[in-house]
């Protein structure tokens, strides 16, 4: 499927301090130092490397101050906010955790929620610039439909309405349709529910962004050109899997891992998933532990949850 794109035309010659597209919040910084945008990646202890590179590259291409939260399920479990058990139909630890996004926020300002699965090549900035005060939620309205029928946990791939929207949500945190997103309803609702914005009576509510801000690798064509996404999407398998070394903008999620690599003290070791694969692909080599392939057998609670993932 072709991703047709239009850069909007507030987003060249922007200022350090990024205003909104909204009346309320004209003249409102949304970045600043003191200020910096808050943005939410969701974790899943399985795929530690996949949060840090989609953490890294978004660092590193925002030319504004952003502050990124990793969403633990472990830790919000701890604190008391995460309440729920294990849906079998989640394949991610995260898979709620997007929901607690307002309620963390404190039901203030705007927060963008992505998953970890993101690779971030073009400047926040000209995301956060278009949010707009007259929408609870902003994201891109994908028409979409898996190729895959099971997920990596063995868990069945479902395709329903709004299939892949809430994959990466700017959330207007204080806006009136999104405090009925209490802690209650993101606890006991259904994933049917919430990620369908179900919440969120009045769809005109839901304000449309650009796929080139969330581009499902393998799902939209390539741009033409040597053009790069604003933030490629592995949503089927990214490169960190060994089964999928030749995704759609694998080569620049590889990259961004050197790169990444290249900060840390000491080697990492692999994650589960990077030894993880149905094909019988080796994981990547050089490391300490390249020669442990990992299966879901071999499973246990990581996160101190005592849930069954």
């Amino acid at each position: 499927m072709l991703c047709t794109s239009v850069v909007p035309p507030c987003c060249h010659g922007m200022k350090e301090n990024v205003p909104a597209n909204g009346s309320s919040t004209m003249n409102t910084p949304l970045a600043s130092r003191n200020h910096p945008f808050r943005v939410y990646l969701g974790y899943d202890s399985h795929e530690d490397i996949t949060y840090e590179v989609a953490k890294f590259s978004l660092e590193k291409n925002a030319s504004v101050p952003v502050h990124v939260q990793p969403l633990k399920r472990h830790d919000l479990r701890a604190q008391g906010v995460y309440r729920r058990d294990q849906d079998p139909k989640q394949s991610t630890e995260f898979t709620y955790c997007r929901f607690f996004v307002p309620y963390l926020n404190n039901y203030k300002g705007w927060a963008l929620f992505a998953d970890d699965d993101f690779l971030f090549l073009g400047d926040l900035k000209d995301l956060i610039v278009q949010c707009d005060d007259r929408y609870a939620v902003m994201c891109v309205q994908h028409d979409y439909t898996p190729t895959a029928h099971v997920k990596l946990a063995g868990v069945v791939q479902e395709s329903y309405p709004r299939k892949n929207w809430s994959s990466m949500v700017l959330f207007n945190c204080g806006h009136p349709a999104n405090q009925h997103l209490t802690l209650e309803m993101a606890n006991t609702k259904p994933g049917s529910f919430l990620h369908r914005f179900s919440w969120i009576e009045d769809d005109a509510l839901i304000g449309n962004i650009d796929c080139e801000w969330n581009f499902l690798a393998e799902w939209y064509k390539p741009y033409p050109n040597n053009r790069l996404p604003k933030a490629v999407h592995y949503t089927e398998g990214g490169p960190w899997f060994p089964d999928y070394r030749n995704t759609d903008y694998a080569a620049q999620w590889m990259q961004y891992l050197a790169e990444y690599e290249k900060t840390l003290q000491k080697p990492r070791l692999l994650c589960p998933y990077e030894r993880f694969s149905k094909k019988g692909n080796a994981p990547l080599p050089g490391y300490a532990n390249s020669n442990e392939t990992w299966f879901w057998e071999d499973e246990e609670d990581s996160t101190g949850d005592n849930v069954k993932k």
